[in-house]
């Protein structure tokens, strides 16, 4: 099983901004901010331009299956994070709380989402019509999430600026990708790889300076060895648990395996893209984004490796 090379460039940039976390500092010369936030809107501007409007009119038809993902990925999921609420008793526990709020608050990933359910034998229109239309419902329904409980923290959160931030950096950047898909569409999907190099250059540079940052005021001071392997395990769990919740409600709704297979994958991806771009402009004034970040970074890896193999089982079937 091969490594993901993206995971290794993300081990890298944590250890580059343990290291050498001048350069995201507020007295380096490098605009570091205006870098990712012109690289964010870019990213969210070739989203809207592989976008496909036909798609997504005739992705409508199974609606059943498509509301039991988008239930499961922004409310199925929050309220499992919800469950575990009242036993959090310390500042600290808090802020990993929210952090996995936050993991269950993020949208579906949109390309490994579709790649596994093809390689499973799945319906992989309907993957690809819910893993596009979930980065446009957690614009709206992520900042709801967080601003339930962000609001009574100590983090600076308001719900109207992020906003703003959210409609000028990422809907309308999709917006217009979306407007000149019938000119450009074609284009981006037959570069896609390079536009993904992109994006995934953006992250990185995002999740250095948010660990940069996070470093230099100790924010991680207060996390051992011990409650990595805590968050570690609980990120297994959450995922093991929405796996089966979704299955469960799939043969309560008599859904065939094709169908089943589509709720399960779908429903349980969260985006690490939109996780770190959603964390630069919603913890924007936070020391603590590597911490908000730190779930759904661990969350990635988890749901790559347990995926793939259940994908590479059920492609084996005979049909």
């Amino acid at each position: 099983m091969k490594i993901d090379k993206f995971i290794l460039a993300i081990i890298v940039a944590i250890v580059l901004a343990w290291f050498f976390p001048q350069p995201a500092g507020p007295n380096s010369g490098i605009p570091l901010n205006l870098i990712a936030g012109i690289g964010i809107s870019l990213i969210f501007f070739f989203y809207g331009l592989k976008l496909s409007p036909h798609q997504i009119k005739t992705g409508l038809r199974n609606w059943k299956l498509h509301i039991l993902v988008q239930l499961t990925t922004f409310l199925i999921f929050p309220l499992v994070v919800l469950l575990f609420y009242p036993f959090i008793n310390t500042e600290n526990g808090h802020t990993i709380w929210l952090a996995f709020l936050f993991l269950g608050a993020l949208p579906s990933t949109v390309s490994s989402s579709v790649v596994m359910v093809s390689i499973a034998r799945g319906n992989i229109p309907a993957a690809i019509f819910n893993a596009s239309i979930s980065g446009l419902i957690g614009i709206v329904i992520t900042p709801l999430w967080m601003g339930l409980f962000m609001q009574q923290s100590t983090v600076d959160f308001n719900l109207g600026e992020i906003y703003i931030r959210l409609i000028t950096q990422i809907l309308l950047p999709v917006a217009l990708g979306l407007a000149l898909h019938r000119f450009w569409g074609k284009f981006a999907r037959k570069h896609s790889r390079y536009l993904t190099l992109f994006d995934k250059s953006v992250i990185l540079l995002i999740i250095y300076k948010s660990f940069s940052e996070s470093f230099e005021n100790n924010v991680f001071s207060s996390i051992n060895v011990y409650d990595l392997l805590l968050i570690m395990g609980a990120v297994i769990v959450l995922f093991f648990g929405i796996f089966f919740l979704t299955g469960y409600i799939s043969k309560l709704l008599h859904f065939d395996l094709e169908d089943r297979i589509t709720a399960q994958f779908s429903g349980t991806k969260k985006s690490l893209v939109h996780g770190t771009v959603f964390a630069k402009i919603l913890f924007q004034n936070s020391a603590s984004t590597g911490i908000f970040l730190l779930p759904i970074m661990l969350f990635h890896p988890v749901q790559l490796l347990i995926i793939s193999f259940i994908a590479s089982r059920h492609g084996k079937r005979e049909i």
